[in-house]
């Protein structure tokens, strides 16, 4: 006999909340470890209860859903959306995310749900990450904020506050006014999703906020360093120089 799946829900919404625990009450393979109001509570729950599957609301306030499977990362457990858009729903479905519930909640579409994520379970599958986060469904044309996540804290840093980007290996080191944030990402997918009018690839190893950039100076023939508003210097690559030269 199998053991209970350990299970969170997250809603911002407190009768969506209530009405998907009543509902759930019903399965006796399920149980609700947690129930959470919000994408932070939600990243903390499961850092620190380390359930087998979430009942996720999409769209909520400063985080949505896919900013939760973002944080999350390989950590993400199964995941069910819960949405009242189709669009999402669709998407995701399509993507070959586990299931996905239209609200108001369907009894037989419920446990539909329950007993796909049974199955995946008794069969030890991994979450399908790569495929939920496909499933976000809405482009990323520029992003306005960079979600890095400490243990169980999330900061949310607007674009607008970061200095420069260092690449180091697997993670990114992000540089504001006041801190250091260390992120698990590339410097080259941050670049693609950052607005290219703002952000510069200066260096190999640098992304630059040009509005941080106070002046350029040449070392010799091919060596440049940018001298930031707070003294940081940083090296400039010859491409990266060109690339900065058409950005100004």
């Amino acid at each position: 006999m199998l053991d209970k799946i350990r299970t969170i829900i997250v809603d911002d919404e407190p009768h969506a909340r209530q009405g998907l625990q009543n509902a759930l009450a019903k399965f006796d393979e399920l149980e609700i470890v947690a129930v959470c109001e919000n994408g932070m509570q939600a990243v903390k729950a499961v850092h620190e209860l380390s359930p087998q599957l979430l009942f996720l609301d999409i769209q909520m306030p400063k985080l949505d859903g896919f900013d939760v499977l973002e944080l999350l990362g390989e950590q993400t457990p199964l995941v069910i959306f819960v949405t009242g858009y189709d669009e999402y729903a669709v998407k995701a479905f399509e993507s070959n995310a586990v299931d996905y519930l239209m609200k108001p909640l369907d009894p037989e579409r419920l446990r539909q749900a329950v007993s796909k994520i049974t199955a995946r379970v008794a069969s030890n599958q991994p979450s399908p990450v790569q495929a939920l986060m496909k499933a976000r469904g809405r482009e990323q044309v520029s992003q306005q904020r960079i979600l890095v996540r400490d243990g169980s804290d999330v900061h949310v840093l607007a674009v607008d506050s970061v200095c420069y980007i260092e690449a180091a290996d697997d993670y990114v080191a992000i540089q504001t006014e006041t801190a250091t944030h260390i992120k698990l990402d590339r410097l080259n997918s941050l670049e693609e999703k950052l607005d290219a009018r703002l952000f510069c690839r200066i260096h190999r190893s640098y992304l630059l906020n040009v509005n941080f950039l106070a002046r350029i100076e040449t070392e010799s023939k091919d060596s440049r360093i940018a001298i930031l508003t707070n003294d940081k210097q940083l090296p400039i690559s010859r491409s990266g120089y060109g690339s900065l030269k058409k950005l100004l």
